[in-house]
């Protein structure tokens, strides 16, 4: 057999192992994966290197998908280098599967990230060449010399956020980047056309990319496109591969079943199955197979990857030999440990907005933690990220010494590409926006969580004290959004997010502390616009590191229980004064997070908030917020509707956020 019949016989093999996985599970998307067979098989029998002793290698190249539901493909491919058995693929969806429905992060299995939602997996592949990038300028090209290939769809090149991810990847020349456009021209529930006519091409380039037409089911093509991107040194490489949606199937009558919408979202079926197995060279009563001359070309692989592989470890162990310090960085860097912070540096002035204690954490952390990136959805200067920029300059295209990402107006695009730093490894990433554009972020904050990555989002300007710019600029649902998912579980039992909202300046630098101690989930942290009084004196703020802790002034014994987080905290307090001019015995309780609080023993939970008391709750955000703290008989003072434009102050005096206010609600409530 030619080689290039042996190349075919291989996409075959993909592919009749793909559709038999839709087929027997009644259920998955077989014609993309038939369609980008050809892609997969070249890129993982010539191109892509990783050590297969080691999957975790951190110099492997890195492959991101980017439409989940073409898994059939990745798994298909992953089992011919022997990581997945035939087994585990005729499990495809089912109940405890290593084959989920889409692809779940697992580096062991060669599978780099999860993917699903459209648009975000090559927008991971785009972080992960930043993180590259920022590593070279660090470490050197002698040590960090991989390529990330992305694999998209026509839906990923329609959701919004492929425009971001173009525009950022081009602008900063990521030439490391190789990005394959399976474009089939079919799509869910229609073709392409009726919903698209752009030139895809002309798009890309106009962002700076270097774009290659091909046949995507020609192996010589896909070969020397390949070849190609690998050669370019300024530009992300966009190779858009015409490729035949369903290749090999047919119909029941034995017609051609290819180029149809019906091959998308849904298996073969019945006698069109069996005929498309048999076209493909397969065997429809025993489909999981893989051929014998598949295998082979496959270990030929594998072997010459062991040397590729032994090459490189002994220039990196050269390496390390001259350079013994980057070395040790690197190590530590890749570790996923947490960094070591000294927090005693960090200065904060007293009744400060927090977010600018943040950017005083932020400084901390610029001159501290070399490997981490911060960036900002343009607006470092309002959500005080400038406090790292301070300390670092911005990335920009052939200058990657600087470690302060600018995204520009682009919220998704900027988490998801921080998202994909992280996932490369050797980076700690941080992203800032106003909170109420966490709005924009949800689907990446929610994909941060499902793969269990410690990046930390900083939502500033909290609440409706924003003030002036009005309703559309001030947060009133997205704290109890974010509480909801703080209460969400991962598949190892651990809060999904973590999310903190300090009460004053000196909380804040506890928040970070715990955020940056966090590397097993995402961080949420959520501060004000506005300066906030200090909390009493005689606090001991590192009791925050049990999510909710008793204010310094608390009465011993009490009538009733103060309780908030944040900027609510010391409007409480406040009001606590006058409520004890009339002898009332008041307890104040910061609660900066929830999530932590109920992670903590059911006698510390008690000893805070015991049951049976009377429990009054503040927030500037829904009433629901707190709800789940002050219990049935507690109540709790929200915000009922959308804020309004006018000064903050005059919004704390309208909306009821005064001491005298807290006196009223707490004596009103006191007498129900």
């Amino acid at each position: 057999m030619n080689e290039k019949k042996l190349m075919n016989r291989a996409a075959d093999n993909i592919r009749i192992l793909a559709a038999s996985m839709v087929e027997k599970a009644n259920s998955g998307h077989p014609g993309g994966a038939m369609g980008g067979a050809d892609f997969i098989n070249v890129l993982f029998s010539e191109f892509l290197v990783y050590d297969p002793e080691n999957p975790s290698w951190e110099g492997r190249d890195r492959f991101f998908l980017d439409p989940g539901h073409m898994s059939p493909m990745l798994y298909s491919a992953l089992a011919l280098q022997g990581k997945f058995t035939l087994d585990e693929l005729a499990q495809f969806r089912q109940w405890d599967s290593p084959t989920p429905g889409h692809p779940e992060r697992d580096i062991n299995r060669g599978i780099e990230n999860t993917s699903g939602p459209l648009g975000q997996g090559h927008t991971f592949a785009a972080g992960a060449a930043v993180a590259e990038k920022f590593l070279q300028a660090r470490l050197g090209n002698d040590i960090i010399q991989h390529k990330i290939y992305a694999y998209i769809s026509d839906g990923g090149i329609q959701e919004e956020i492929s425009q971001g991810t173009g525009r950022l990847a081009g602008n900063l020349g990521l030439n490391n980047l190789i990005m394959f456009y399976d474009s089939n021209d079919i799509q869910l529930s229609t073709e392409c056309g009726v919903v698209m006519n752009e030139d895809t091409e002309a798009k890309y380039k106009a962002w700076g990319w270097n774009v290659l037409k091909i046949n995507g089911n020609d192996v010589d093509e896909i070969r020397e496109a390949l070849k190609a991107a690998q050669k370019e040194e300024t530009r992300p490489t966009l190779i858009i591969g015409k490729t035949v949606m369903g290749k090999g199937a047919l119909k029941e009558d034995g017609s051609s079943y290819e180029r149809s919408i019906k091959t998308h979202g849904a298996p073969l079926g019945g006698e069109a199955y069996v005929k498309t197995i048999n076209n493909l060279g397969g065997d429809p009563t025993n489909p999981f197979q893989i051929f014998p001359e598949v295998a082979e070309l496959y270990a030929k692989r594998a072997e010459e990857l062991k040397k590729i592989v032994a090459e490189r470890h002994a220039a990196e162990a050269e390496w390390a030999k001259a350079n013994p310090e980057k070395a040790a960085m690197m190590k530590e860097w890749f570790s996923g440990n947490a960094p070591k912070v000294d927090w005693s540096v960090c200065v904060q002035k007293e009744n400060s907005a927090t977010r600018a204690a943040s950017a005083a954490c932020l400084g901390v952390l610029a001159e501290q933690v070399p490997n981490m990136i911060c960036s900002s959805a343009d607006l470092s200067n309002s959500d005080k990220t400038d406090g790292f920029l301070k300390k670092t300059t911005s990335m920009v295209r052939g200058d990657f010494s600087g470690a302060f990402f600018q995204a520009g107006v682009s919220e998704l695009t900027m988490a998801c590409m921080c998202i994909g730093m992280y996932l490369h490894g050797g980076v700690i990433p941080a992203c800032g926006t106003f909170f109420v554009f966490s709005d924009y972020m949800k689907p990446a904050v929610r994909m941060a969580a499902l793969m269990e990555v410690p990046i930390k989002f900083i939502w500033t300007h909290d609440a409706f004290r924003v003030g002036e710019d009005g309703p559309t600029h001030e947060p009133v649902e997205q704290e109890a959004q974010i509480r909801l998912m703080e209460k969400l579980k991962n598949h190892h039992g651990k809060d999904s997010v973590r999310v903190f909202r300090p009460a004053d300046a000196d909380e804040t630098t506890v928040c970070w502390a715990m955020a940056m101690e966090n590397m097993e989930t995402p961080t949420a942290l959520i501060f004000s616009r506005q300066n906030i009084t200090k909390l009493p004196a005689g606090t001991d703020y590192e009791q925050a590191r049990k999510g909710a802790y008793i204010v310094a002034g608390s009465d011993e014994e009490f009538d009733v229980i103060l309780v908030a987080d944040g900027s609510e905290v010391a409007t409480l307090v406040a009001g606590a004064e006058l409520l004890r001019k009339d002898g009332m015995k008041i307890r104040i309780v910061s609660v900066p997070s929830e999530g932590l609080f109920r992670s903590q023993s059911k006698e510390y939970q008690e000893s805070i908030l015991p049951k049976g008391s009377k429990i009054f709750g503040m927030t500037a955000g829904l009433p629901v917020t707190l709800e789940g703290l002050v219990g049935a008989n507690g109540k709790v003072f929200g915000m009922p509707s959308f804020g309004f434009s006018a000064p903050y102050k005059v919004l704390d005096e309208k909306l009821g956020y005064t001491a005298e206010n807290v006196y009223n609600q707490v004596k009103a409530f006191m007498a129900e």
